[in-house]
């Protein structure tokens, strides 16, 4: 998984997208506002499904409003470079997202009344979609050895560092009133029903009516013809889509087309020795 990087606390940061200072920034000087709503999670989670979901629900399903900017300036990224031409732009309550790991995330949040929205995804699916999006997003050296990627991915030498750190660090907060978790798996069974828990942790007050509406409008399809959700109006310096699709399938389990049996043995074993201190079982593997 090649890209041009620096470390940064024993994670992996890609040069193109972010700068010691901004990482620094975002971890010791960003300020969190009370009613702040963070989408956190490890890259290729379902990070732009719930920047939809979370936008739809701030306008009580209202399309228009939420449709006027790309997703990546209704939400960004606040540990980017670029962040700062976003903030400004913010109305409140702002969402912001973050592919950052608990141990430097911002130190503000931990003093503030702010919430943190936590999406999970079956790391194996993980890998699949993060193989298929290095081969557009140009700041990554594609491959085609999967094998050497599933390496790459166990030993943590992706960006934002290892997806097995990401998940045990941000699960030290699962009984904190301000953090909620969910995962990809459960907004594909029933993804109204995820609207509805969402919306009760955020203190959103929607009716059927809205709830419906924010669902209608956050389905795979509905994004992946929305230009203003499919990453379509990228540069192609910076995402060759001519190469494949931001919005591929949206569904689970695709790891079965890419993972051999013995690589699925192997991943499964490395997964049972680095969870097994979790003590936490995930929708993936109470359904699997």
């Amino acid at each position: 998984m090649s890209f041009d990087h620096f470390d940064y606390k024993g994670v992996r940061f890609a040069k193109e997208l972010h700068t010691e200072e901004s990482v620094s920034c975002a971890e010791n000087e960003f300020e969190v506002f009370d009613d702040d709503i963070y989408n956190v999670t490890y890259p290729k989670s379902g990070t732009n499904w719930m920047i939809e979901i979370l936008n739809l629900i701030k306008h009580k399903g209202d399309v228009t409003k939420s449709d006027v900017l790309s997703i990546q300036r209704r939400s960004p990224w606040y540990e980017e470079a670029t962040f700062h031409e976003y903030i400004d732009k913010m109305d409140p309550p702002r969402i912001i997202t973050s592919h950052l790991p608990h141990h430097i995330f911002a130190k503000s949040f931990f003093k503030s009344k702010a919430k943190i929205i936590y999406t999970i995804r079956n790391p194996r699916d993980v890998i699949v979609s993060l193989f298929h999006f290095t081969k557009i997003l140009n700041l990554f050296t594609p491959t085609e050895n999967f094998q050497n990627f599933i390496e790459d991915f166990i030993q943590g030498k992706a960006m934002f560092g290892s997806w097995f750190d990401h998940i045990k660090g941000w699960m030290q907060m699962k009984d904190d009133k301000r953090f909620f978790f969910i995962t990809y798996e459960e907004l594909l069974q029933d993804l109204r029903g995820g609207v509805v828990r969402i919306c009760k942790f955020g203190g959103q007050e929607l009716d059927d009516a809205q709830i419906d509406l924010v669902v209608k409008h956050s389905t795979f399809k509905s994004m992946k013809e929305n230009p203003m959700s499919n990453w379509s109006e990228m540069p192609s310096e910076i995402m060759d889509l001519s190469k494949g699709a931001f919005m591929r399938k949206g569904i689970s389990g695709d790891w079965k087309n890419h993972f051999t049996v013995a690589q699925s043995e192997y991943f499964d074993k490395i997964y049972q020795e680095k969870m097994k201190d979790l003590n936490m079982s995930f929708f993936w593997e109470q359904s699997s």
